[in-house]
């Protein structure tokens, strides 16, 4: 199975530690100006999603979302959550613990696009 959004082991733990300290999480990938690009870290349901945001998956458990013109931007890629040290300029969950999630991109091949029903980058 092909996945749209996927984390890094160090992004997995960062996870689960924020899970042990606040519950069950959400993400969103942020495509706003204060926060640059950055996946947003929050309490389940504490950011609100709405009709036009697109769930591309889960990251250690934990629904990720984006909104639809982020996504229409980045389909043909796969986003891949790591983390790094130092401090967002957003209101993510993790800027306390001295870190910061981070989005890589890879493109997908083109039998992948197929598999995923994605029009061809061409």
């Amino acid at each position: 199975m092909i996945k749209k959004v996927i984390s890094l082991p160090a992004a997995d733990a960062l996870i689960d530690k924020l899970k042990n300290i606040h519950g069950d999480l959400m993400f969103f990938q942020s495509g706003g100006c204060c926060d640059g690009s950055a996946p947003m870290c929050y309490v389940l349901g504490e950011f609100k999603i709405s009709d036009n945001d697109v769930l591309l998956g889960e990251i250690a458990g934990c629904p990720f979302y984006i909104a639809h013109n982020q996504y229409e931007y980045w389909k043909h890629t796969q986003l891949i959550i790591d983390v790094v040290k130092g401090r967002g300029a957003g209101f993510s969950l993790e800027a306390p613990e001295g870190y910061r999630f981070l989005t890589r991109s890879k493109l997908f091949t083109d039998e992948a696009l197929i598999a995923l029903n994605i029009r061809s980058r061409n």
